[in-house]
């Protein structure tokens, strides 16, 4: 005989509130790892419009590689970074 466990019911009676706290996130964090989405994204994009000339494509593809860090930095101590900001009182 085979049993299964069921999870019990998530109370979402609070909306966005309770769907953030479930996976973990703010707002403020959603909005930051979208933000980082993006400038990956255009980080990406910026290495596949990389030039035959030597010197311009390790100029271009350095400032990729740049970007793509900061992007990567953002989506992993951007809510941090930012909470700093958001807190401030005064």
């Amino acid at each position: 005989m085979r049993r299964t466990f069921l999870a019990k019911p998530v109370d979402m009676s609070k909306g966005f509130q309770d769907f953030f706290d479930t996976i973990g996130l703010t707002g403020g964090g959603l909005v930051t790892k979208g933000i980082a989405a993006v400038i990956a994204v255009i980080a990406l994009r910026m290495m596949l419009q990389l030039s035959n000339d030597p010197k311009t494509a390790m100029r271009k593809g350095l400032a990729a590689v740049g970007t793509l860090f900061v992007a990567v930095i953002l989506a992993l101590y951007g809510d941090t970074l930012f909470s700093t900001v958001t807190d401030a009182k005064g």
